[in-house]
């Protein structure tokens, strides 16, 4: 569920932030407000909306169906990181393509994406630790064997049992934090480099 999720939602977030910095259009501004007013809507004001979109496209209690979920959720704030990365790039780079003929794609993936290496470090750990730590989503759209495994883990301490097995319980938490305490450590001295680039223009 992680992987995929990560991967379309800062592979959309690079591409609308492209757009949005690059390829100025009429009411961009007001694209990029719509966006940015995402990243402050609640999980629980999307829950009943989504839970029914999930219903009509047949997807819930699904991996597909989380998948979309933080996909979706994800967009405002991957959009964010990289449109405010993009102000930083040259322009000029762009319109030197254009010139050159290079169309929509080749300037994205041929100038931009290579250079976009700090801030899609930043966008991986940040949707990884956001997925993989969510429960909210997990606990509302999932059960069973489709459910995530922080809700699995609340499932199995909640458990009702003789006797509370306290050295299973800790060991299930620990087991349950190696991904991300792992992503933090092979990749932390990128995700503040990747903070910080950008932050001054020229």
């Amino acid at each position: 569920m992680v992987v995929p999720a990560v991967f379309f939602s800062t592979f959309i977030g690079a591409m609308t932030g492209y757009v949005l910095t690059k390829w100025r259009f009429k009411g961009d501004q007001w694209v990029f407000l719509f966006l940015l007013f995402g990243c402050f809507i609640p999980f629980q004001a999307i829950l009943l909306p989504m839970a029914r979109t999930l219903g009509t496209l047949g997807i819930s209690n699904s991996v597909v169906g989380l998948v979309l979920v933080h996909t979706v959720y994800g967009i405002p704030f991957t959009t964010l990181f990289f449109r405010n990365y993009y102000i930083s790039v040259p322009t000029e780079l762009v319109k030197a393509a254009r010139i050159d003929g290079a169309g929509f794609f080749k300037i994205f993936f041929k100038i931009l994406l290579p250079i976009s290496a700090p801030i899609i470090v930043v966008t991986v750990i940040w949707q990884f630790t956001q997925i993989w730590n969510d429960f909210l989503f997990g606990s509302t759209f999932s059960f069973g064997e489709a459910a995530p495994i922080q809700v699995a883990l609340n499932n199995m301490v909640l458990s009702s049992t003789s006797v509370k097995e306290y050295n299973v319980d800790m060991a299930s938490a620990i087991i349950a934090g190696i991904p991300t305490l792992i992503v933090y450590v092979l990749a932390g001295k990128y995700f503040i480099r990747g903070l910080t680039s950008g932050a001054v223009k020229g």
